[in-house]
Formats: C-alpha cells, sequence, structure tokens
C-alpha cells in the first residue's frame, strides 16, 4: 500500500472566529529594534586561531590596535599567531534603550579559525545603519559546542566559530523615536489587508469615540493619543489589548523546494480534476572486472569497470480528484494520488494551473 509522505504542519480543523488582540496583527510605528554591527578581534584561544597567511585582514587589524596602544612594529614583520580570529559582532538594540543598559552580542568568526571556545572579544565599537557608534561590546565568548582531533580524526558538536556574550555591549547612544513627535500615533498592520484595516479602525473608535482613529490605506491607521507621556503609555497599553474580530486566513499552500515540505491553511479547497502521474527511475551500477594474463605472458593484470544502467518508469493512471470544501478532504484526495512530496510539487502546480486549487501557492 502506497503512503504519500505529505508533511503537513498545520493541520487545522475549521472554527468559529475567534477575538484576537490588536497587538497580534499591528505594531506601532517606530516603536521597532535596530541591527548593531562590529568588527573585531578575539584573542586568547588556544591555537585555534586564523592562519595569518591566508587571512591578512587578522595581522593588519593587530598591527593597527597595537599602535594605538603605542606598540610600534617593525617594518615587513611577519606576525604567526595563532591565538587570534577577526570576527563580525551583531546585536540587537531595543526600542527604547537608554545608555549604560546592557545588550547581547552574537561573535561569529570571520577568517579560518578553527574555534572561537575560551577567547575573548576586545573592545569593539557596533555601529549602526547611519554609521554612528551606539554601543561597545568587550568580553568572554560563550560557545555552546565542543569538538576534539587527533590523529586524523576529528568530532564536532555544533558550531565553535559562532558565540554570544551575555550582556557584552553597553549602550553608549539612544535612538531617537517618534513615539511623542505628534499629537498621534500610527499602527502598521504586520500584512496588508483592508478589512482587517477597517475593523481596528472600528473597534479603536467604538471604545474611544468617532475620529479618534482613522485608516490611511491597507496597512497604516493613525490613532489620535493623549500629550501627556504617562497618559500615552497607559492608551497605548489598552489599545494594543483591545480584541478584534478575527477573519479566516487567505488561502495559501506553503512549499518548501529544499526539503519537499508542504503546509497549507483550513481555508485551502479543489475543485474536480483528474490527475496522471507516473514515476521515472534511472539506475547506474558499475561492477568492477579483473582481467588476469595468461601464466608467463608477461602481461599485467588489469581493473576494469562494467557499466549497467536500468531506467524504469512506473506506470501512471489517470485519477479523478473529486471536490474538498475542508482541509481534511482536500488531505484524504491528495493521498490517494500516492505520489511523493517531491512528486507533490509539480502536481499542486499543476492542479493551480489548471485552477482546480483555490488557494495561493508560494514556493520558500
Amino acid at each position: 500500500m502506497r503512503r504519500l509522505l505529505l508533511v503537513l504542519f498545520a493541520l487545522l480543523i475549521a472554527t468559529p472566529a475567534a477575538a484576537e488582540r490588536i497587538r497580534d496583527i499591528a505594531s506601532v510605528q517606530g516603536v521597532r529594534a535596530n541591527q548593531l554591527i562590529g568588527y573585531g578581534l578575539v584573542v586568547g584561544l588556544d591555537g585555534s586561531g586564523d592562519q595569518t597567511t591566508q587571512t591578512p585582514f587578522t595581522t593588519q587589524t593587530l598591527q593597527s590596535m597595537l599602535s594605538q596602544l603605542g606598540i610600534n612594529l617593525p617594518p615587513g614583520v611577519n606576525l604567526q599567531l595563532k591565538n587570534v580570529a577577526a570576527v563580525m559582532v551583531t546585536a540587537m538594540l531595543e526600542p527604547f534603550a537608554q545608555p549604560g543598559q546592557t545588550i547581547d552580542v552574537t561573535v561569529s568568526s570571520l577568517g579560518n579559525a578553527k574555534s572561537l571556545r575560551g577567547g575573548t572579544l576586545l573592545l569593539t565599537p557596533l555601529k549602526g545603519a547611519d554609521g554612528q557608534v551606539y554601543a561597545m561590546a568587550q568580553g568572554n565568548v560563550v560557545v555552546a559546542g565542543a569538538g576534539a582531533s587527533g590523529g586524523g580524526s576529528s568530532v564536532q558538536v555544533n558550531q565553535l566559530n559562532v558565540g554570544r556574550i551575555p550582556g557584552g555591549a553597553t549602550v553608549e547612544r539612544a535612538v531617537p523615536s517618534p513615539f511623542m513627535a505628534s499629537d498621534s500615533v500610527r499602527l502598521e498592520l504586520h500584512n496588508t489587508d483592508f478589512d482587517a484595516a477597517r475593523r481596528v479602525t472600528e473597534a479603536i473608535n467604538q471604545r474611544w469615540g468617532d475620529g479618534t482613529a482613522t485608516a490611511l490605506d491597507g496597512r497604516v491607521i493613525e490613532v489620535r493619543a493623549p500629550q501627556s507621556p504617562n497618559e500615552r503609555v497607559a492608551f497605548i497599553a489598552e489599545l494594543e489589548a483591545l480584541p478584534i474580530q478575527s477573519m479566516p486566513p487567505a488561502a495559501k499552500v506553503i512549499i518548501n523546494a529544499r526539503t519537499g515540505s508542504v503546509v497549507m491553511n483550513q481555508a485551502v479547497t479543489i475543485e474536480p480534476c483528474a490527475v496522471a502521474h507516473g514515476n521515472l527511475s534511472i539506475v547506474v551500477s558499475a561492477t568492477p572486472v579483473i582481467s588476469q594474463p595468461a601464466p608467463f605472458s608477461q602481461g599485467r593484470t588489469v581493473v576494469a569497470e562494467q557499466a549497467d544502467i536500468q531506467m524504469r518508469q512506473d506506470g501512471g493512471h489517470l485519477m479523478m480528484v473529486p471536490a474538498g470544501a475542508q482541509l481534511a478532504d482536500v488531505v484524504k484526495a491528495l493521498n490517494a494520488l500516492g505520489a511523493t512530496p517531491i512528486d507533490l510539487l509539480a502536481i499542486l502546480q499543476a492542479m493551480k494551473a489548471a485552477g482546480a486549487l483555490r488557494a495561493e501557492l508560494e514556493v520558500i
């Protein structure tokens, strides 16, 4: 009995519309995190650092740092260090972060270092997209992995070239926020949806009166807010907790072409259609053949290969796929095809092109 290895991560049963909060579908404009990046050096490695002959930027960085500390190396000196690694340092600056607060940083090897385990990140400035320094990072790198090698064999658990420094960066500059810049705030929906914008606007006006909220388009809603910071914070807290009647999601099928995974939501339906499916497989095998010369012929033993190519095509037949108004019916109809997940990708695309699949296909 053939089984369809269809991976359904979201096997949902149709339920009545439920209420959700505004914070689940929208966010306040301007209240967001900012990415920071920096370039630095990790020292103190146990011989697992960069090979400086192949990563000259590590040596150049080290010489530049030493010169700033008042140590001038002779011209043309060739540093052969194994306990230094060039790294990229990244961090996320949360909204409203103030100078003096600490944030976590991620340290990633930039060269050919074997491991950052046991290393220490030297003082590294972290810059934003505008080129300004917003934080300074330094500290001991924590690597959640282990590895060992010997006698030409090696074993490794997890990634050794990436580590974290909890609270390893100190905020030096605050990011200006437009939160208090005007007499109103703007809500941004996570997804453009005119119906959702209408429902959010109606819920806000019903709670605080007509004219409080205005939908500017299918994504942005402008809301009048109190001028006092204390009152505005309380207003936004109540606004985000305001319940909204949710609507059924749009019918969508997500296909992962790399893993063969297929995910569909409860709104997917199919129309009656006929599908013919068959598999073509080619097997190539090579068998070693030894040619032994006759005695006293002064010949040599020769090893050759004999290739065998077999091509097989499974018989496909035309199958009627009935209409399905619920997800369970769709799954049952697709299982009847007996296709593998890889073949199912092509079948779904063909059904969509034929107009039998009532859903949007998205390949990731």
